[in-house]
């Protein structure tokens, strides 16, 4: 009798888990309706999918992992994971079957590829942009560009700004409402994106040398403002400064008390 148990035991399938390498090529992922399947990215990330696959498949991340159970069937379609952290998109092709087996869990390996001897040969250059042109780039396209179109930069994270909900003292010669959005950072330098609206009825051109602080560099999105109430009328400035931007700043000034 104990050699039968132990004879069904082995005939059982093992589920182990299945590693794949990341090499910025979109990775197949089978599903079958009905039955989850763990893919292990080892990182939070946030994730990207097409309307067409609204009703069809639950996808959920949490802990370095997303979990994927279909609903029904679908051919292959591309999901989008972005590290929350440096912005990296990982791109999988996910389609579901009415198949019955088990799959296995995904786990994603990002070791580097061992260079081969050509590549040793091969001297690294330096970026072509220097950091702050790279912040700047980063900040704008997190928020005018779609969720694809994101150029990673390595080593970047989201930090709080640190800014008061209205900041007065940027541009105090002009008639605007300016209120922080995002800042992100590397080491030290950090990029704070803020929004600025005029709060007049005339045209107002805008120029990074007005700018108060004491900044490494600074962009507007636009160079100028429409007259208040029209969709030109708001816009947003880049600060990129060494430690926060409130460190940058100039003080505001005190609040009057009659």
């Amino acid at each position: 009798m104990m050699r039968l148990l132990l004879l069904l035991f082995i005939s059982l399938p093992a589920l182990a888990t299945e590693v794949v390498q990341w090499e910025n090529i979109p990775l197949p992922v089978e599903l079958h309706t009905g039955q989850e399947r763990i893919v292990d990215v080892g990182k939070p990330v946030r994730i990207g999918y097409p309307a067409s696959l609204e009703g069809k498949v639950r996808l959920q991340s949490a802990g370095g992992k997303i979990f994927l159970l279909a609903n029904s069937p679908f051919p292959a379609t591309r999901i989008q994971l972005r590290d929350t952290g440096s912005g990296e998109l990982i791109l999988l092709d996910i389609h579901a079957t009415e198949g019955t087996s088990p799959l296995e869990a995904l786990q994603l390996r990002y070791e580097p590829q061992a260079a081969s001897p050509v590549d040793k040969t091969v001297p690294v250059s330096a970026p072509a942009e220097p950091l702050p042109v790279l912040l700047v780039r980063y900040a704008a396209q997190n928020l005018y560009a779609p969720l694809r179109t994101v150029e990673p930069l390595p080593g970047v994270t989201p930090t709080p700004t640190g800014l008061a909900k209205n900041v007065t003292t940027l541009l105090p010669q002009q008639p605007i409402a300016t209120t922080p959005l995002a800042t992100w950072k590397v080491g030290e330098i950090t990029v704070t994106a803020l929004r600025i609206q005029n709060r007049s009825a005339q045209r107002i051109p805008l120029d990074p040398r007005e700018l108060q602080g004491q900044f490494i560099a600074a962009a507007f999105q636009h160079d100028w403002l429409g007259a208040h109430g029209l969709p030109e009328d708001t816009t947003v400035v880049y600060l990129v400064t060494k430690g926060r931007a409130a460190h940058a700043l100039l003080a505001e000034p005190p609040e009057h008390k009659p």
